[in-house]
This record gives C-alpha cells, sequence and structure tokens, in this order.
C-alpha cells in the first residue's frame, strides 16, 4: 500500500472541492464545520455546503438548510432553510422531509400547516426514518393531524423501537402497559421501558 498522508489526502480533497465535485465539497464543509482533519473554519465549512447545495447535491441542501435554520456562519432565514430543506426532500432524503415538516408544525419559514407535515413525516417514516415513525405514532395516538387509530400509532412506535429509538420506546412500553393498540402486557411493558433505560 501507500503510506497514509494526510496532507497531500487534504490538498486531493481540497482540489476536488475546487473543481466542483458536490459530494466532496459538502463532506469537505462538514470537516471544516467540525475541525476534523484540519483547523475548524465555520464560514468555509458554510461556503462549501452552499456550493454543494447550489449544484443539487441532497445533503449538501439539507445541511446548508440547517445552517440557515440554526443561523450557523450565516444569518438565519427559516424561509431559506424551507426551500433547501425542500430541495432535498425533493429528492427523496427523509432528514429534509422531517426537517421542513417541523417548519410547517411551527409556521416558520411557510405558512402553518399540520396537514403538510403530517404528510411529510408519513413520506420520511415509509422510508424506515425512525424519528417521523414516532411522530406520525404520536399523531395517530393522539388524533392530532390525522385519524386517532391506537393499532397504527402501535405499529409506527414497534418500527422505531425496533431501530432503537428510544422514545418509541417508551411510547411502545406504556401502551403494552394500558392496553392501548396493542394486547395488555406487563412483561413487555417492562422489557421495552428496559430498552429505553
Amino acid at each position: 500500500g501507500v503510506p497514509r498522508d494526510d496532507r497531500e489526502a487534504a490538498r486531493l480533497v481540497r482540489r476536488a472541492a475546487n473543481k466542483g465535485h458536490a459530494g466532496v465539497q459538502n463532506a469537505l464543509a462538514l470537516c471544516y464545520l467540525l475541525g476534523k482533519g484540519m483547523p475548524q473554519d465555520v464560514d468555509e465549512a458554510v461556503r462549501l455546503c452552499r456550493r454543494a447545495a447550489e449544484q443539487g447535491h441532497a445533503l449538501g441542501q439539507l445541511n446548508y438548510g440547517k445552517c440557515l435554520y440554526q443561523g450557523i456562519g450565516v444569518l438565519q432565514d427559516y424561509r431559506e432553510a424551507a426551500r433547501f430543506y425542500g430541495l432535498a426532500a425533493d429528492q427523496g432524503l427523509a432528514q429534509a422531509m422531517c426537517n421542513r415538516a417541523v417548519l410547517f408544525e411551527q409556521g416558520r419559514g411557510v405558512p402553518q400547516d399540520d396537514a403538510e407535515a403530517a404528510r411529510l413525516y408519513r413520506l420520511a417514516a415509509e422510508q424506515g426514518h425512525a424519528g417521523a415513525q414516532h411522530t406520525l405514532g404520536q399523531y395517530h395516538l393522539h388524533g392530532q393531524h390525522v385519524p386517532q387509530d391506537y393499532a397504527e400509532a402501535a405499529a409506527l412506535f414497534r418500527r422505531a423501537a425496533d431501530q432503537g429509538h428510544l422514545d418509541a420506546q417508551c411510547s411502545l412500553g406504556l401502551l403494552y402497559r394500558e392496553g392501548t393498540g396493542v394486547l395488555q402486557d406487563d412483561r413487555e411493558a417492562a422489557r421495552l421501558f428496559g430498552l429505553a433505560a
């Protein structure tokens, strides 16, 4: 093999980013943001993230949207965050769907729209996103933005819990303890609570 040379690796990565490779720009942006393998430089991270996002790179769009939402290296701008989350969501990125759903729930940068938030969570949940499954399960449990359906809530919690989602494990444990949407089962409730502890 070739001896490890971090300087040469960094030089080659920067060269690829400067040539416009969006995936490399996004990865390098995260390195600058976290100070991983190079000095932390938030301004350079945001610049690279934006370049990747503007080239249509879904993860770049998601990450630039996060910068805009949180005001990291740029002025906080919910409307632009929603736009970039939307671009990434349109490419099928589940986390972007969830982030955009939060904006619709809160009415930040977009008109408040619970039905659109529920639709986005449903799309992300169908892709296996555990956080979306838990949130949508809560919606069904409480009849919030969707019809109340305890069995559907339990099924969504189960899918998220099976992925190790702690809140979903607790939520499902509560359903088993009470016998809501599932057969009452104190042992299963205790097992789920134990997993989440």
